[in-house]
């Protein structure tokens, strides 16, 4: 199944063999095919009996075929074919043998039929199947990339969340990158956190301990700048203090690719995608049915245990994952956690015009903590909950061939709660407290694509959003509703200069109106080397809590969104026919409007006072070595400064004018091997490096600056199967974690997880 340009769902077709200018046409000579070894490179060969006038060889297959009437047939083809001469040189080259013609994202491409003996260890690396789904390619630092045969045109990976529409990856005028689930899960990869940690300009901040609360920055915004999506439906939590979203419950069981886009994207996606966009997509099943069960165990008391099952034919195709996970924690006691998803999607296709979508996801997730602010450990009863359901609807119809119309439903509902009581009748320091909050989610997206010059797209769409909340830390219940039009243009992929363009106005009931633009720009300068630019404004709206928080912390209902201006400029260029890629991207971001706690006995404790700047560069480089082989480098250089000063003051200010962001390493960097073995096998070897970057010490309310430090991974797999037909499949897994056992915190006083240890396997049945 491929897409159009518009995101349709097409079957791929074999289109009928041409054969080139100046040479037989296929099959001339003979009504039936003789085996024969196949052409050499950039040849195509008459089959016997071609060019031989008045004389039909009969076919030793079938004797009762009439080779004189194929014969008849095939001269007028042939007489065809040389009519055209050096103009039907020029079209689309004939397909070599064991290939067909499908369509990827409306441009035509040759790929090579599996053959029975596709699986087999072959001399030389391991042969990976080309299957033709423009969705299902990727382009991750960990993919394991097989040797390639001579004949076979590997098919260039499509995107869809930076303009909504699919689009070749190496077209995108913007910032991207794409992991593959299968790669992930290969290495042992549990988290989808772990998995961030190699993409260029993101970097990942937790405590450390099994679900304690884990960040993402990307470009040196804020952690909660950043907006995760699940098969379209918006994650992050409005709840909280600051609304980012916790990627510490989020693990990589029934994934199928993450794409993260770097930049502002809200002419797209609205509030909260001012740095970046991680969307991630679950798997749905292709073919017969089949699934597998997996295991797994690990330091710190960790154990796991994950199902899934799925298959599926054109016209319709689902899957569904279930998963446990649960750890002692890294401390003594009361650090107790345990996760666990339910994840389901199924895919309609009733005509061929019409396709449709039902996502769904429930998680239940607890964390026992004993530590406070400061990293001591007080407390052996605190913990906090976080648990809800998240369904999506998605539903396309051609209306034309250059037509197409979506709509998109959402809906979530997040349950968080926290909890703390004395530790027994002796504590008389541990002030007990307790809350619930409930959040509610609802939106509502409806869009229109439209097919213009060529292979461009004009998307033009609006967009309705209602949240609610209500519990403890509110003095009411509250609610909120978000209008949004929205325009895009994204011209053909194909051509030399492809450009994006696009506007929005949101319209809040508690802040206004509110306007965002995005535009980009790929020069391709020859077949090897392309120029990106980009420039582009976001903006991201207060939540619940900082707008209407009541006890200890009070809201302000006043505040304006915060928003930013960013442009970025990048050069890449590839080599060895592409087996080598570089790239450096130079980009500005500047921050106004962001939201200040101030802890004073105040009417209000949050205000719009502060501004900061984020600049850097990001340069990357991957290479293929043998086909079975490939090597990931990535590097930030990253500075931030504040350029307004907030309302706090002291050592523990946030907002200091001149100083460094806290928790942004100035430099970092990764280093990622994969090789894949004989036999299903595979190793990998992945380095991390953060350097030095600021903090606030809550012990002692002064500033910090934490010593950079390194981290090794490495991770291996293999498939063990029996013969044929004799049983189900199994692979196992082992991945050590900080293997050199390097003791380093990357929040002040969090000591992070020494040398970690985890084994697996999986138990597949079925044949998709």
């Amino acid at each position: 199944m491929d897409l159009d340009p518009l995101g349709r769902g097409v079957p791929a077709r074999a289109a009928r063999p041409r054969a080139r200018a100046g040479t037989q046409a296929p099959g001339a000579g003979r009504a039936h095919r003789q085996p024969r070894r196949a052409p050499r490179d950039g040849a195509v060969r008459a089959r016997a009996g071609a060019g031989r006038p008045g004389r039909a060889r009969r076919c030793a297959h079938h004797p009762s075929c009439e080779p004189r009437r194929a014969l008849r047939r095939s001269r007028a083809v042939a007489r065809r074919w040389a009519d055209c001469g050096r103009r039907r040189a020029r079209r689309r080259p004939h397909p070599r043998d064991g290939r067909a013609r499908v369509r990827v994202a409306g441009v035509d491409r040759l790929v090579r039929r599996p053959a029975a003996d596709d699986s087999a260890p072959q001399a030389g690396g391991t042969l990976m199947r080309v299957m033709p789904c423009a969705l299902l390619l990727v382009a991750s630092p960990f993919a394991l990339m097989g040797q390639q045969p001579h004949d076979t045109t590997v098919l260039k990976p499509v995107v869809v969340t930076a303009t909504r529409v699919p689009i070749p990856l190496d077209a995108v005028p913007h910032a991207i990158t794409v992991l593959s689930g299968d790669a992930l899960r290969d290495q042992g990869i549990r988290t989808v956190a772990e998995a961030l940690r190699t993409v260029p300009g993101a970097n990942v901040v937790a405590t450390d301990s099994y679900g304690s609360v884990t960040s993402l920055f990307v470009r040196g915004g804020e952690s909660d700048h950043v907006k995760v999506l699940i098969d379209g439906v918006p994650q992050t939590g409005p709840s909280g203090p600051g609304g980012a979203y916790d990627f510490a419950n989020l693990t990589t069981d029934n994934i199928e690719r993450i794409e993260i886009v770097r930049g502002p994207v809200s002419t797209l996606y609205g509030s909260d995608a001012v740095t970046g966009v991680v969307q991630i997509f679950t798997r749905v099943g292709r073919g017969a049915t089949h699934g597998l069960v997996g295991l797994e165990g690990g330091t710190y008391g960790s154990s796991g245990v994950s199902g899934w099952v799925g298959g599926g034919t054109e016209r319709a195709a689902y899957s569904l994952a279930v998963s446990s996970f649960s750890s002692d924690g890294v401390y003594p006691f009361n650090n107790h956690y345990r996760d666990r998803v339910l994840t389901g999607r199924t895919r309609f296709r009733p005509d061929e015009r019409t396709d449709a979508t039902l996502s769904f996801r429930y998680g239940d997730a607890m964390y026992h903590f004993p530590t406070d602010g400061a990293g001591d450990t007080v407390s052996n009863n605190q913990h906090q909950l976080e648990r809800g359901p998240s369904v999506g609807i998605d539903l396309g119809r051609a209306l034309s061939d250059r037509v197409e119309g979506r709509m998109t439903a959402t809906w979530q509902r997040s349950n968080y709660q926290y909890a703390i009581a004395p530790n027994g009748p002796s504590d008389t320091t541990t002030f007990p407290y307790s809350s619930s909050d409930w959040v509610t989610r609802a939106g509502l997206d409806g869009r229109t694509n439209i097919r213009v010059m060529g292979r461009g797209v004009v998307t033009l769409g609006a967009a309705f959003d209602r949240e609610e909340m209500e519990g403890t830390t509110l003095d009411a219940a509250r609610s909120r509703n978000d209008g949004a039009l929205y325009g895009q243009l994204v011209t053909a992929p194909e051509r030399r200069l492809n450009a994006t363009l696009g506007v929005r106005l949101d319209d809040n009931e508690r802040f206004g109106r509110y306007a965002t633009y995005r535009a980009g720009a790929s020069l391709r300068l020859d077949a090897r080397t392309r120029v990106i630019a980009s420039l582009g404004t976001a903006f991201k709206e207060p939540t619940f809590y900082q707008n209407f928080a009541t006890g200890f912390v009070h809201g302000n209902p006043d505040l304006r969104p915060e928003h930013a201006v960013s442009w970025e400029a990048g050069l890449e260029r590839t080599f060895d026919g592409g087996t080598v890629t570089t790239r450096a991207t130079y980009f500005d971001q500047h921050f106004r409007d962001l939201i200040d706690y101030n802890g004073a006995d105040t009417a209000v404790n949050y205000f719009n006072v502060p501004g900061s700047l984020a600049r850097g560069v990001e340069v990357t480089g991957t290479a293929e070595i043998g086909g079975s082989v490939q090597i990931a480098l990535g590097y930030t250089f990253l500075h931030t400064a504040v350029t307004q000063a907030g309302t706090g003051t002291g050592p523990t200010a946030l907002f200091v004018p001149g100083e460094p962001l806290i928790r942004r390493p100035e430099h970092s960097g990764s280093l990622a091997t994969a090789c894949r073995l004989p036999m299903r096998s595979g190793v990998s070897l992945t380095a991390l490096y953060t350097g030095e970057r600021e903090d606030l010490d809550f012990a002692t309310f002064t500033r910090a600056t934490l010593p950079p430090y390194t981290r090794i991974d490495v991770a291996a797999h293999s498939d063990v199967r029996l013969p044929e037909g004799a049983a189900p499949g199994l692979t196992l897994t082992l991945r050590v974690e900080n293997l050199l056992d390097h003791a380093y915190q990357e929040i002040k006083n969090f000591p992070a997880r020494r040398r970690n240890v985890f084994l697996g396997g999986e138990l597949r049945f079925g044949t998709p």
